[in-house]
């Protein structure tokens, strides 16, 4: 199995507002970036979908081990709360809905297809490929500005 690393950002100008997400995938030793955002939208949701995108571009299972700056993101894969939420219809445990049910189904069901570790890292604190792919969804969100 290829393993491949993965870097994700979202960014939002507001929240909800014009948003973007970058995404750096690394095989190797060649890199790849991707990104694009929308109009009205949200940080986690541009967060999840930075991810989401990343995934799919691979062309077969691989071992990805996935770098965000997002808690939201990393916590809810991480310690199972996306799996609890979808078999309990979208309501999470304190008997609110999930946010996001429409990304979180598609990202679990890209994380049957692939073994993935996802890592956290600090965002805006020098983590080099971090600030890359901010500068990609900033770049991104721009071009949604009214």
């Amino acid at each position: 199995m290829k393993k491949v690393e993965l870097f994700t950002d979202g960014a939002c100008s507001g929240n909800p507002g014009p948003g973007g997400w970058g995404t750096i995938l690394r095989f190797a030793g060649h890199e790849k970036e991707l990104s694009g955002g929308e109009a009205d939208t949200t940080n986690n949701r541009m967060e999840m979908t930075a991810i989401i995108e990343g995934l799919k571009a691979l062309k077969e299972p691989c071992e990805v081990t996935v770098t965000s700056d997002s808690q939201y993101v990393c916590n809810a894969i991480n310690k199972g709360w996306a799996e609890k939420w979808q078999k309990n219809n979208w309501i999470k445990s304190d008997k609110t809905k999930a946010k996001n049910p429409d990304l979180w189904t598609d990202l679990l069901s890209l994380l049957k297809i692939h073994k993935v570790r996802i890592i956290w890292v600090k965002g805006h604190n020098d983590h080099p490929e971090n600030e890359r792919c901010d500068r990609l969804a900033v770049a991104a969100a721009e071009k949604f500005k009214y």
